[in-house]
């Protein structure tokens, strides 16, 4: 039987599912009046600074304080949705609406379905999905009793320190992984198609590396809370979508027949970051 913690825990799970399924369909409706779906990428990374604030901010209303652990991963999930949000903005800023958007607007309104109603089953409520999935070891740990560091070197304070670390380490790599990218794409004498130099010597995604890398900060940082191991489904979601479904699979797949990024694959690291290979004579 649960008691009033659990109780309370759930609660504030509940009340935080709820906010994102308010931001979601907030989200749904500024792309249906402005006709570009795209707009879910602008809201997907705010999505998940809210999702750990609005646990914050319920679990300090139900108990009347906060951890340093809670405190942290929330502005961990800030500064990644920041930065998130920002690059979406430049990366789109001016640029129309998504083609795959629009082929499902035109195929959709071909059949005479509701635009609003299928767009926020198949795209909005499917990232809202996605986002509490991913984001769901940051709402545990905000919904939960956390335990007190009394050391450095006990459990508690160690996965802090090292999830931290960790965490640190991917930021680092998708932040200026990104803007390697960012300014190469730009560089109108550049003289190759491959980005090569930089993070991106090392491998041949280090913007994906990053992004998996910090949410298994978080995971590690978790793993204090009771019952803090059940929450691994959220990196090795991400872990799996980036590599084998919309990252790196994806990518590989539109170079392909591309000689210069095939050489460039046979010298560098597919995924982890390590020293590239020699051309043999």
């Amino acid at each position: 039987m649960l008691n009033v913690i659990d109780i309370s825990m759930l609660l504030i799970i509940l009340y935080t599912v709820l906010v994102l399924f308010l931001y979601i369909l907030i989200a749904c409706t500024v792309g249906t009046i402005k006709k570009n779906w795209g707009t879910m990428d602008i809201f997907y990374g705010p999505a998940y600074f809210l999702v750990a604030f609005t646990s914050l901010f319920f679990t300090y209303t139900e108990t009347g304080m906060v951890s340093i652990r809670q405190i942290i991963v929330t502005i961990l999930v800030l500064l990644w949705a920041l930065r998130l949000a920002n690059y979406v903005h430049i990366r789109n800023k001016g640029k129309p609406e998504d083609r795959r958007y629009a082929l499902m607007r035109e195929r959709w309104k071909e059949k005479g379905m509701n635009l609003f109603l299928r767009s926020f089953a198949k795209i909005y409520l499917f990232q809202g999905l996605v986002i509490f999935i991913v984001v769901f070891p940051t709402l545990w740990i905000n919904s939960n009793e956390n335990p007190q560091i009394s050391s450095l070197l006990d459990f508690a304070g160690i996965t802090l320190w090292v999830g931290l670390i960790i965490w640190v380490i991917g930021f680092y790599f998708e932040s200026v992984g990104d803007c390697q990218l960012y300014k190469f794409l730009k560089n109108p004498n550049r003289t190759k198609k491959v980005m090569d130099e930089g993070l991106w010597k090392y491998t041949q995604h280090p913007n994906y590396f990053g992004e998996v890398t910090m949410w298994w900060g978080i995971f590690i940082i978790a793993l204090a809370i009771p019952w803090g191991f059940i929450t691994i489904f959220g990196p090795v979601y991400i872990t799996f979508q980036i590599i084998n479904v919309s990252g790196v699979k994806l990518l590989n797949k539109i170079h392909e027949g591309d000689d210069e990024f095939a050489e460039y694959r046979k010298r560098t690291s597919t995924f982890i970051p390590w020293f590239p290979k020699k051309n043999k004579k």
